[in-house]
């Protein structure tokens, strides 16, 4: 590889590297904010926190893996015509064509990781992070074992323990339970005992009261008790196993077995083979992202006005690419036969970037003429 284009590949991924990390950054801390609102609130560790987002950081860099290429592509092209080396470049004989090979390249090492992404590590990821949403849903310890909280682990129940002593001990326990409208019944107790058997999990009160209230009646009846058993595997719901999500689903399950999986996951046929190939089209569209942030450019030449104008281009040429993605993804559902529409979008993407390529190499065929002045009028 020429000594030019190991140069322009280092300038494009020290700069994909930094607007990655950027984009990356703002999205995994929209996404860390709630993960934290929803463990922090229901008890859970820091540690489960970390491991969530952590889980969900290779669906977080697919998402702006594309728009990181497409920015590093752009802010690369204009420094190197600003610093004037494409002109020099080109003055020694490089074409437009010739300048994009590295660009190429980038853009096919950039679509080998999205690869990796979108058909091992999101696919792992989710259904990893899916299990261990399953698993922290039914800590009973997680959601219960407050101090001095009133908690609602389900709706009409109120739970609340004034202290937890080293040993697991609870004091001062509360448990209300108003679901069923004909009977009400409460809890206290001095002490408690969180235990966990074949059958479930138990709260062991010990030296305590049951009061139970009819809400028709209105009759009220206590009795005091010097050890209780309570189940509470009611008081939290639990999740199973369930069928799998498509998007758990292997890439070639989904291409080589489209009909058992969509019985499997629910979903029509044609929903299944969509996923698979929007897996590698979604590699495909960093090539396209790449191309086009640089072909923008060079079409657009030099302009005492800067390159705003080129920049916006490229902007609304990725968009109508989105957008076509978008349109064909219906057909596709109702009919698996349609899945070449899948990479439509990818087509037109790289018939725009070779148009623009074409339009930089033949700047004279769009230059206005001006009109021959007669002999009369010189």
């Amino acid at each position: 590889m020429a000594r030019f284009d190991r140069y322009m590949l280092s300038q494009l991924f020290t700069l994909f590297g930094f607007f990655a990390l950027v984009l990356v950054a703002v999205y995994w801390v929209n996404r860390a904010v709630i993960l934290f609102d929803q463990l922090i609130a229901d008890g859970h560790s820091a540690f489960v926190f970390l491991e969530f987002t952590a889980l969900s950081l290779p669906q977080v860099i697919g998402m702006v893996l594309p728009m990181a290429a497409f920015a590093a592509s752009i802010y690369v092209t204009n420094r190197l015509s600003n610093d004037s080396e494409l002109t020099v470049m080109q003055a020694t004989g490089f074409s437009p064509w010739r300048l994009a090979r590295p660009v190429l390249v980038y853009g096919l090492m950039l679509a080998m990781m999205m690869s990796v992404l979108t058909h091992l590590l999101i696919p792992a990821s989710l259904e990893q992070l899916k299990e261990r949403e399953r698993e922290i849903a039914g800590s009973i310890s997680a959601r219960l074992l407050r101090e001095g909280t009133f908690l609602h682990p389900a709706e009409g129940v109120t739970f609340y323990i004034r202290e937890i002593s080293p040993e697991g001990e609870l004091a001062d326990v509360f448990l209300s339970d108003v679901r069923n409208d004909t009977r009400h019944i409460t809890y206290t107790a001095e002490k408690a005992y969180l235990l966990r058997d074949d059958d479930g999990p138990k709260l062991i009160m010990r030296d305590g009261m049951a009061q139970v209230l009819t809400p028709k009646t209105g009759q009220l009846s206590t009795t005091n008790f010097a050890q209780f058993s309570r189940d509470i595997s009611g008081l939290i719901a639990q999740n199973g196993q369930g069928p799998r999500k498509l998007r758990y689903v292997s890439t070639r399950e989904t291409l080589f077995d489209t009909l058992a999986v969509a019985e499997e996951v629910n979903d029509p046929p044609g929903e299944v083979l969509l996923e698979g190939h929007q897996r590698i089209s979604q590699a495909l569209v960093t090539i396209v992202a790449a191309l086009i942030g640089h072909s923008a450019l060079l079409a657009g030449g030099f302009s005492r006005f800067g390159i705003t104008r080129q920049i916006v281009l490229a902007v609304f040429l990725l968009v109508v690419v989105q957008l076509v993605e978008g349109a064909m993804t219906e057909p596709v559902r109702g009919d698996m036969a349609l899945w070449p529409l899948a990479y439509v979008h990818v087509g037109i993407g790289l018939a725009i970037a070779l148009a623009l390529y074409w339009r930089a190499d033949h700047p004279a065929a769009f230059r206005r003429r001006r009109p021959a002045l007669t002999e009369g009028a010189a």
